[in-house]
């Protein structure tokens, strides 16, 4: 109760701070993506947006109070088994309950340091994505379900943010 009651506070400085129009019901993209930088440390454009698809689940580009209390709830203290629903559907960029290659190429080129040439980058996200699909593809489809994840998570948990970091540090 006293912890809802901090992140109710948070949100309502969050949302005095900004003055904007939309500010009046929530948190919009920009203002939450702040919080993501500042307080978290989040520094990845594409994951940060998908964080805010995650959290905004009437889809009306605002953070409500309830969903950034029910957000950070998953976020900050979920179970592990609320943690795999949520990172699977950060990392599913296109909402078909699979992580495709071209997500993982995606995900993987954006959260990796920028090599001399960009075709050496392609090529070795590339040779990534190849490893990840030997190590999580167990029904061997060509993309991985929720199934393909949970079971190559719950095998190695560093597979949880395989594609990105989406969520805190534990510090």
């Amino acid at each position: 109760r006293s912890e809802v009651k901090c992140l109710v506070k948070v949100f309502d400085a969050l949302v005095a701070k900004s003055s904007t129009h939309s500010a009046v019901s929530g948190l919009d993209r920009n203002m939450f993506r702040d919080a993501l930088h500042h307080t978290f440390g989040m520094t990845n454009d594409i994951l940060m947006d998908r964080v805010f698809c995650i959290f905004d689940k009437d889809n009306n580009n605002c953070i409500s109070v309830v969903e950034w209390v029910e957000g950070l709830s998953v976020f900050l203290r979920g179970t592990l088994e609320e943690r795999l629903k949520y990172c699977f559907d950060i990392y599913d960029l296109n909402h078909d309950g699979y992580i495709a290659r071209e997500e993982m190429f995606q995900l993987l080129k954006n959260s990796l340091l920028k090599q001399p040439s960009e075709e050496d980058t392609n090529e070795g996200v590339k040779d990534l994505v190849d490893t990840v699909m030997k190590k999580m593809d167990y029904d061997h489809d060509g993309r991985l379900s929720f199934a393909d994840f949970e079971t190559a998570v719950r095998d190695e948990n560093l597979l949880l943010e395989a594609f990105g970091p989406c969520l805190p540090d534990i510090k």
